[in-house]
């Protein structure tokens, strides 16, 4: 279960109705028409938290004849809260690995030996050439235009865009001529 489905599991339940729903339907599986009665509520009340019931997995609906019978999703309720909350770990380390990969071949395909080809269009791309190029950048040290110039041309012609494409990122900053990582900055505010 990723976040977003956590969230609207969470938002689902914080109904006094449908959690009145749920534990009606903890003892075997029901129609619309039995809840109604047996909540006091009209049938379309209880139709529309079946249906928000539904989409976030807690009830399940099977037709029976002329009805269509509600009954309660025992996989999901019995996960415990700590799995919702923090979803599924190999689903995120899976990301985590899948983004590596990205992160790889970009680098991969936009430098070669050593320099940069271009400087990308794409934002993503972009802002993982300008974190590659932060790894050439000492931390806590600040740095004059000129000496940022000299590391930046090293690696493109057009070093000017890489400064200020840089400072416009968040990475680096700058004040009076100096640039320095700004990662560093917040850690020592903290």
């Amino acid at each position: 279960m990723n976040e977003i489905q956590a969230v609207q599991l969470f938002k689902c339940l914080a109904d006094t109705t449908r959690l009145q729903l749920l534990s009606a339907l903890s003892d075997g599986p029901k129609y619309v028409e039995l809840l109604s009665q047996l909540l006091e509520r009209s049938p379309s009340t209880v139709s529309f938290h079946l249906k928000k019931l539904e989409e976030t997995g807690l009830v399940e609906a099977k037709k029976e004849q002329y009805y269509t019978m509600y009954s309660l999703n025992r996989t999901l309720l019995e996960k415990p809260v700590s799995q919702l909350v923090l979803g599924d770990r190999q689903q995120l380390d899976a990301q985590a690995v899948k983004e590596q990969q990205y992160r790889e071949n970009v680098l991969k395909n936009l430098f070669e030996y050593g320099k940069l080809k271009t400087i990308p269009v794409q934002r993503k791309k972009r802002r993982i050439v300008l974190e590659k190029l932060a790894e050439h950048f000492e931390a806590g040290v600040r740095y004059p235009e000129k000496q940022v110039n000299l590391i930046l041309a090293d690696f493109h012609d057009d070093f000017c865009t890489l400064r200020r494409e840089m400072i416009a990122e968040g990475i680096m900053a700058r004040d009076k001529g100096e640039y320095w990582l700004r990662e560093t900055e917040t850690k020592e505010e903290l």
